[in-house]
């Protein structure tokens, strides 16, 4: 059964078959070839994955963002990151990468910071000059941040499939590594830069244009604050806040901002749903999948083998990147956490590294997966936003996953970046 299973959706992927899709063809498969089960039990696992109460975070923050990034509030949040970096040199691409670090508080979502704020700031660099595929490469490598940086739908899901872990430690545990990110990103726009001439022609505003700005980004930036905030002193569960987070920006919206109307709500809401949804169908479809390789013994096997070898805790380490960057070739991060974390984490746990440094570094590499074809969805997302070609943003992309990897490698060395933060909260 296992054969089949993986050898169809394998094939599936390769004549470009959707990810939920592929999944669930290959678990239907699986069993009307190579099993005695009735079909009955795909709908049955399908409906558990989605029975989690934690996983209603999911749809309101989704929610969230699309009513925080709507109309004139994504116009002010670009300004207040420009106010700041625009007038030096590269100037605008280190905006791109303070923007998205800061959608990244809002949205927990790299695909959404780069389909809205990233692809307005793709077109201001290219109207100040800059190569359109390198403007384009540079909002894709920084919109990585988006599911590093709290609130992380990923984060979430991981929580899900490890008990070790909650979703709050993982959510300051990002904090430092999201940082990491965005510096390593604004070093490469520096060097590339630098290298291609590339100059800024805005002006550094008056103070008195950058004090209004800041009180104007003040109430969309307090979301952050108001989300960890909310949680940290214990007045709602991440579950909660998610919850909290919609009326919030739905009030900034309606009345702080005045760039939403109640005639906009319906296409809002339409939008965020078909994000959830097919969020979900991931989520559905990988649970029946990973109950397969369940049945299958399969994560039993490979934690034999694996225990086997005698490995320490870094080569381990070492072993799981590599294993999860050739996976984040093929699969979206969403289905690697909910396959590979239960067979992963436990192998982790008996060695003796620390459960939140685990997924951290889990977290951070498949979320680089987002970059790298075939599957690569941060270029396709982009490419479609932009009108550029997915080859032109590939020819941009090894300075960006130079760093990433340095970045990766840095998380898997040192502990400490990603374990500090949570142990100085009391996780």
């Amino acid at each position: 059964m296992a054969l089949i299973l993986f050898a169809s959706f394998f094939a599936l992927l390769v004549i470009g078959m959707p990810v939920a899709f592929a999944l669930a063809l290959a678990v239907w498969a699986a069993i009307g070839l190579g099993s005695s089960y009735p079909q009955i039990v795909i709908v049955k696992e399908m409906f558990s994955g989605l029975d989690s109460f934690p996983l209603m975070a999911v749809p309101f923050f989704i929610l969230a963002a699309e009513l925080m990034t709507s109309g004139a509030m994504t116009q002010i949040l670009l300004r207040f990151a420009s106010q700041f970096v625009g007038h030096f040199r590269g100037g605008l691409g280190y905006a791109n990468v303070v923007s998205s670090t800061m959608f990244a508080g809002i949205s927990g979502s790299a695909l959404a910071d780069a389909a809205g704020p990233g692809a307005m700031m793709i077109r201001m660099m290219e109207k100040d000059g800059y190569d359109k595929s390198y403007a384009s490469a540079l909002t894709a490598s920084a919109s990585v941040v988006g599911p590093i940086i709290p609130p992380s739908i990923i984060m979430i899901l991981y929580a899900m499939q490890d008990e070790r872990v909650s979703v709050i430690a993982l959510f300051m545990a990002g904090i430092v590594p999201g940082i990491l990110i965005s510096t390593a990103m604004a070093a490469t726009n520096w060097y590339v830069c630098r290298k291609r001439g590339f100059k800024s022609s805005t002006p550094r505003p008056p103070v008195r244009e950058m004090l209004r700005t800041s009180f104007q980004a003040l109430p969309a930036i307090m979301l952050i604050v108001l989300i960890i905030g909310g949680i940290r002193s214990g007045m709602f569960t991440p579950t909660e806040a998610s919850v909290v987070a919609v009326f919030y920006a739905l009030l900034c919206g309606l009345f702080v901002y005045r760039s939403l109307r109640l005639r906009d709500l319906p296409d809002v809401i339409f939008r965020s749903a078909l994000v959830t949804v097919a969020i979900l169908l991931i989520l559905a479809a990988a649970r029946a999948f990973a109950w397969i390789i369940i049945i299958e013994g399969i994560p039993q096997a490979i934690a034999a083998t694996i225990v086997s070898w005698n490995l320490d805790p870094v080569l381990f380490l070492l072993a799981v990147n590599v294993l999860l960057l050739v996976f984040g070739l093929f699969m979206d991060p969403l289905p690697g956490v909910m396959i590979l974390v239960p067979i992963l984490s436990p192998i982790a746990y008996s060695l003796g590294i620390d459960p939140i440094h685990f997924a951290i570094v889990v977290i951070v590499n498949l979320t680089i997966g987002l970059l790298t074809p075939p599957v690569g969805a941060l270029l396709f997302v982009v490419s479609s936003a932009v009108k550029i070609r997915v080859s032109d943003m590939i020819r941009e992309m090894p300075p960006f996953l130079v760093m990433h990897l340095l970045v990766l490698m840095a998380l898997t060395f040192i502990p400490a970046l990603s374990t500090w933060l949570p142990g100085l909260s009391g996780y």
